[in-house]
């Protein structure tokens, strides 16, 4: 059988990695909070990139050395979609899972979305904590605190203001959609499009589907069976 996985924060958490609208995920510039979904835009990237990679480092990069868990290994030969950056997936032997929303441990140049670029190794190590906002800024070859088209580098990460591309691989992971014969969701939200771009994509195919979550959103699907547990205890019912 051919099963696809499509997994988000959920399945990270146990490896340390907190969910990416919690607590921490807010940031204050000035005497205003920014919610996650308000700092992780290219509009803030562009006007106030100091702001932007200092939130991007704190709230990701502070977690790049961190390991793979139980799931992600159980998950390491499966047909794998991500909605993690973490990278976490692929130190746990998946050769060719898709990072359908980028990586924290590469960038490329600051483009035009929808332009041929290839991804760089960010040098997370080369970063001053001491001078973190000048370090960060240099590091992305950013001047005049604004970064310039196909000079300056940008995470490889896709921001809520931008859309998907080739470069998060988009076609390839709209064909193992159609190609499954069930596609599992474990511990994701529901809440980014990639998830509701399958949810069609099954609808359209007669897709079964199968929902593994502590507390699963509720979905509008003909055949959907909903697992409440969390990935560990899934991933050891199935042995």
């Amino acid at each position: 059988m051919n099963t696809l996985y499509i997994t988000g924060a959920g399945v990270s958490a146990a490896s340390g990695i907190p969910t990416f609208r919690g607590e921490d995920g807010y940031w204050t510039i000035g005497s205003k909070n920014y919610t996650p979904m308000e700092m992780a835009t290219r509009a803030m990237y562009q006007n106030n990139p100091r702001q932007f990679l200092a939130w991007y480092y704190h709230r990701f990069a502070t977690y790049r050395n961190h390991g793979p868990n139980e799931v992600h290994h159980w998950l390491s030969d499966k047909n794998l979609i991500t909605q993690n950056i973490d990278g976490l997936d692929g130190k746990a032997g998946n050769k060719n899972y898709i990072a359908i929303h980028g990586r924290l441990d590469q960038m490329t140049l600051f483009h035009h979305q929808g332009d041929d670029v290839t991804p760089h190794t960010t040098p997370w190590d080369d970063v001053d904590e001491r001078c973190l906002h000048d370090s960060l800024l240099e590091l992305f070859k950013i001047d005049n605190q604004q970064p310039v088209l196909n000079q300056s580098f940008k995470p490889l990460v896709l921001l809520f203001d931008e859309y998907y591309t080739e470069l998060y691989r988009i076609s390839e992971a709209q064909q193992r959609m159609a190609d499954a014969d069930k596609i599992v969701f474990m511990g994701t939200s529901f809440s980014v499009n990639i998830t509701q771009m399958a949810l069609e994509v099954a609808r359209s195919y007669a897709i079964p589907v199968e929902i593994v979550d502590p507390e699963p959103a509720h979905i509008m699907h003909p055949n959907v069976s909903y697992k409440k547990m969390t990935a560990l205890e899934y991933i050891q019912q199935q042995g």
